[in-house]
């Protein structure tokens, strides 16, 4: 217990000493980040190489315990095993991360660094053997979750660090409920790698807590991160195996639905999942009207929520579980109907509401439209065609001209949409402002129609020269 105490205290004081002294370092080398309008709240330029005194405060930390020979030195040697064997990793993710902050670094190329510390920590004793109640089997299929676990928290706190005192705040509650798990676990490795990350962060948080006056950066959110995550799978391959990655889940469950909301946000609107934007929880809250610390309280208390239920989950021996994850899903379902994401909104009623049916059925009618057209046809039952397929998409009446053949059909009222063929005639179609049908598919019909006829008229010309 003395060696905590001394790993926590240690880190605790050096990163209360270094920060300032590193932020300095940081505006002397012009390394500070800009404020912009697409994604950033802060109004001035603010250092970001906070990660550095975490970093450092920690591995010293590490290093003067070595030095100092407690009486529970055994013990100690007996947990640092596996903390030695995740720096090589973590020395990678940190290095990616300094480099981003100094040069900026493309988005693949981080996760490629991150994916290949996950690997050098999967080789360093770091495995998620199962997921809420389910063992793995294969060894490949352990090795894949632990990948994607890892690289996923990694970016999970990259993503949240768009507030003052938010990444740093939501790890250090991590943190500290991962440090009071393997206490009354009685893991020690565990405690030993985590204890000193507690201590650094709470040092940090004196100058990164509303209003900053240093950021983490991506060295010390990418870190963090990292950290988190390899702890998680210690704290769930030590738990027994009906809790598996329960309560890691739960306690990193602001920044991991955070995350998975960025990915499938952007995955509907198909933007680029790399792609900056403000539409992150945080985002949201502020749009409600709460300041930026008085939204940091509110997702803090979040986590201590979380927290705490991952602790009586690890205590109780997993009694109520099933009910404890129904619980969790339905209360982050209701948030997110309050966070206002109009993207799954619409995604729901293009599913549920009878919309896609409708999408599928208008690309069928247009792809066998386009393969009728190209067909042996004549203009004459090209025109027969359109009179039949219009009305599929709320079209009432056909002004048809081109070369010799002129044919009208239908109601001419409304608005009406005309698609010239110069040299060889036009085609107007119409439809009214009333008509049943999604204004969308009329447009992408008319497109198909310019297309497919204009592709027509240069196979019969292609033929007649013939």
């Amino acid at each position: 217990m003395y060696s905590l105490l001394f790993l926590g205290f240690v880190s605790f004081a050096l990163s209360l000493l270094l920060t300032p002294l590193v932020r300095n370092l940081a505006w002397h080398c012009g390394i500070v980040d800009q404020p912009d309008q697409q994604r950033k709240i802060h109004c001035a330029p603010i250092p970001r190489m906070g990660g550095v005194a975490i970093f450092v405060s920690v591995i010293a930390a590490y290093v003067l315990l070595l030095l100092v020979r407690f009486s529970s030195g055994a013990i100690i040697w007996e947990g640092l095993p596996l903390v030695l064997r995740i720096l090589p990793a973590l020395a990678v993710v940190f290095s990616i991360g300094l480099i981003d902050d100094i040069i900026s670094v493309r988005p693949w190329i981080k996760v490629a660094a991150e994916a290949v510390a996950a690997i050098l920590a999967w080789f360093g004793g770091i495995h998620v053997s199962g997921l809420v109640g389910h063992s793995f089997s294969s060894v490949a299929v352990s090795f894949v979750v632990t990948l994607s676990w890892i690289v996923l928290c990694t970016n999970a706190i990259n993503l949240i660090d768009g507030v003052d005192g938010l990444a740093a705040g939501v790890s250090l509650f991590a943190a500290i409920t991962m440090l009071i798990a393997a206490i009354l676990g009685h893991n020690f490795p565990m405690a030993l790698a985590v204890v000193p990350v507690a201590g650094a962060l709470s040092g940090f948080l004196r100058y990164n807590f509303n209003p900053a006056s240093i950021f983490l950066g991506d060295c010390g959110s990418l870190t963090l991160g990292f950290l988190l995550a390899c702890c998680g799978a210690v704290w769930s391959e030590k738990s027994t195996t009906l809790l598996g990655m329960t309560a890691p889940l739960l306690v990193l469950a602001v920044p991991l639905l955070d995350v998975c909301l960025a990915v499938a946000r952007r995955l509907v609107r198909g933007q680029p999942i790399f792609g900056a934007d403000r539409a992150h929880i945080h985002h949201k809250l502020l749009s409600k009207g709460l300041t930026p610390r008085r939204l940091v309280l509110v997702i803090y208390a979040v986590c201590g929520v979380g927290a705490i239920v991952s602790l009586l989950l690890t205590v109780n021996e997993n009694r109520n579980r099933d009910f404890v994850i129904v619980l969790v899903c339905l209360a982050a379902w209701l948030g997110l109907q309050q966070l206002g994401y109009t993207e799954f909104g619409i995604a729901r009623k293009v599913v549920l509401g009878g919309a896609f049916r409708s999408v599928l059925s208008a690309e069928l009618a247009l792809d066998a439209f386009e393969i009728e057209v190209h067909a042996e046809m004549t203009l004459e039952q090209s025109w027969e065609l359109l009179c039949s397929t219009c009305p599929k998409f709320g079209f009432t009446g056909i002004d048809f001209k081109i070369d010799d053949v002129a044919r009208q059909w239908g109601v001419h009222a409304g608005w009406h949409a005309q698609i010239d063929f110069p040299g060889r005639g036009y085609i107007s179609l119409w439809r009214r402002a009333d008509a049943e049908g999604r204004g969308a598919d009329a447009v992408l019909f008319l497109d198909c129609v310019s297309r497919t006829f204009n592709q027509k008229l240069s196979q019969l010309e292609a033929i007649y020269q013939d």
